[in-house]
Order: structure tokens, then C-alpha cells, then sequence
């Protein structure tokens, strides 16, 4: 029986839905192959928790935890950390340095697609299309009637790294920029504000199945409130339609968008892209490559579409980690 550890919590805004993400994982993996068990990542403590709630600290020199005389150590990480650290890189190299196996693409690959700004850049000569952006570090001088010439009205500001809609808004009006630029620095020192692109928002899994990239059937997102933001996505403020309402020719073309995209970048495990179609052409916003894999989450969601289920879903991801290593 291989032992799992299955990473939760995090550093970031979207702890609380890692641990729904990871407590899932925990509940529905097959025991009579896996010995899971649920460590949490806090900045203050990484701990194992038991089913009792009992906490053991975790050896961060070779990340084992020892429970009463016996030390436990890990065949595999399964890793349901949204945001930092867990989806930026930095468990990525820390167990990369350690020779543990975990289920979520690469360092590099994983701080990549965290910064929306240069996972987009480097898509770009690919032909992969984007929202026109502007962009602003903490400190730079905040030039309104600029922004508005580049990117136009309505537009969105958006913390470049951080996810689950965390600090973005969707600003009408010049006089507003400064407020959601506000916001977006409480989540991240760097912004990214895009042109607002009106047209029917698709979400995209991607994963390695069974050895082969498998795009899983699209969702679309119809969203109550004025974009798919945190409420639309965890609260109920939003329909989720899979497979989305589009033609079988646009279903193929995102599809291959998203697909070439997970190639080009040379991904692993899990990504969850996020297109808007715009007159006949998909438009990139960002990849996740930890997505929710609550009950509601999108990949979930589309794999049942695909008929797999949440068992098959994580029993492959944790195969192909060990295929990998």
C-alpha cells in the first residue's frame, strides 16, 4: 500500500477551498490501494491531522511526520494547495529536491502559469489570443486616462497572481480605476487590467489520462453577477453548463486551443483554462493547474461528463506521478 499525502491549505486567500479540495480527495481515494494522509500547509505550522484532529509536525527536512515511535514517510504528494505554495512552484522545487513524486506539473510550469502576465506572453507567438492589457506594479504612478486609451471601458483589474477571483473587479468608469487598483494590491504586488471582452466565457479541462492529453467536455459559465467571480463560483451565483452550448466546430477549436496550450507548455497533471469566444474566436485569460476539485468544481464536474469518476481521476494522477518520477 503506497502512502499519500495529500497537501492542503495553503498561504493564500483560497486556504478554506483547498481544504474542501483536499478533504474531498481524502474521502473519495481508493483505500484498499492508498493510505492517504491530510497534511496541512499553514506559514505557521505543516502538520499531519489525523481523524481525530490530532496534529504531528511535520519533518520539513525530508517531509516524514512521526506519530508515537513509528516515523511515516511518503510515496507519492497529491497536491491540492490553490495558490501559493502549492501552485506557484515552490513545493513544486521543494519536492523536486527532495525526489518525491506529487501529482501537479513542474516548478517551472506551475510559476509560469501562476503569473497571468507571462503565462499570456509566452502563449502569444503561438497565435493563442489574449484580452489587450495594461500593466502596474506596486509604486508605479497610476495614470487613468492612459489605461483607458489602452484598454477601453468597461475593463477588468485583476491581481496577476492569485486565484478564485480573489481582488478583481470589473471597473465602467474611469473614476472607479483607482479603488479596484487598490483592491488588487491588497492580493498581489503586480496588476494586470484587461479589455473586457463580451462573449460567452468556456472553461477548459485538460489532463493526462491514462498516458494520453485528454481534453474533457467544456463548461460554459453564466454568470448572475457582472463577471465569474468568487461568489458566482463557490456561492451558487452562476450556471454551469457542461458541455457548453457551442457548435461541435467552436467545442473542436477551443479544444485544440487548450490542448496545444498544455503541450507548448509541456504540462503535467491537472489545468483548467479559461477562454472567452469572441466572435468566433476564443480569447486565453489564464490556466490553473490546481483547480477545485470540490463536488461543484469545474474538472469534477467534466470528467463525470467524460465518465470518469472522481475515483478514476485521482487514482490516475497519482499513477502517473509515480510513471514519472
Amino acid at each position: 500500500m503506497k502512502n499519500i499525502a495529500i497537501i492542503m491549505g495553503g498561504y493564500s486567500s483560497e486556504y478554506k477551498i483547498s481544504l474542501i479540495s483536499g478533504n474531498v480527495v481524502f474521502e473519495t481515494l481508493d483505500k484498499t490501494k492508498y493510505n492517504p494522509y491530510r497534511i496541512h500547509v499553514f506559514k505557521e505550522k505543516w502538520v499531519y491531522v489525523d481523524t481525530n484532529n490530532a496534529e504531528f509536525p511535520i519533518d520539513k527536512n525530508d517531509f516524514s511526520v512521526t506519530v508515537g515511535a513509528k516515523k511515516i514517510t511518503f510515496d507519492v504528494v497529491f497536491n491540492a494547495i490553490h495558490g501559493t505554495p502549492g501552485e506557484d512552484g515552490l513545493l513544486q522545487a521543494y519536492f523536486e529536491l527532495l525526489g518525491l513524486p506529487q501529482t501537479s506539473c513542474d516548478y517551472y510550469q506551475a510559476a509560469l502559469t501562476f503569473n497571468k502576465r507571462d503565462l499570456l506572453s509566452v502563449l502569444k507567438p503561438y497565435g493563442i489570443k489574449t484580452a489587450t492589457s495594461y500593466y502596474l506594479n506596486k509604486g508605479d504612478s497610476i495614470n487613468t486616462t492612459a489605461i483607458v486609451e489602452k484598454v477601453g471601458l468597461p475593463c477588468f483589474v485583476k491581481p496577476n497572481k492569485s486565484g478564485s477571483s480573489f481582488g478583481i473587479s470589473k471597473v465602467k468608469t474611469e473614476a472607479e480605476l483607482p479603488i479596484a487598483i487598490e483592491i488588487a494590491y491588497k492580493e498581489d504586488n503586480e496588476i494586470i487590467i484587461e479589455s473586457f471582452l463580451d462573449g460567452t466565457e468556456v472553461s477548459v479541462g485538460v489532463i493526462n489520462y491514462k498516458g494520453k492529453i485528454t481534453v474533457l467536455p467544456i463548461t460554459e459559465i453564466v454568470s448572475e453577477n457582472d463577471f465569474f467571480d468568487y461568489e458566482a463560483k463557490y456561492l451558487g451565483k452562476s450556471q454551469e453548463i457542461t458541455p457548453a452550448r457551442i457548435t461541435p466546430e467552436m467545442t473542436q477549436k477551443v479544444s485544440a486551443i487548450a490542448q496545444r496550450a498544455y503541450e507548448i507548455l509541456k504540462m503535467k497533471g491537472f489545468s483548467r483554462s479559461e477562454f472567452i469566444i469572441v466572435d468566433g474566436e476564443p480569447f486565453m485569460l489564464e490556466m490553473n493547474t490546481i483547480p477545485g476539485l470540490t463536488t461543484e468544481s469545474l474538472i469534477p464536474q467534466q470528467a463525470k461528463a467524460a465518465g470518469i469518476s472522481l475515483v478514476d481521476l485521482f487514482t490516475n494522477a497519482i499513477e502517473l506521478a509515480l510513471e514519472n518520477n
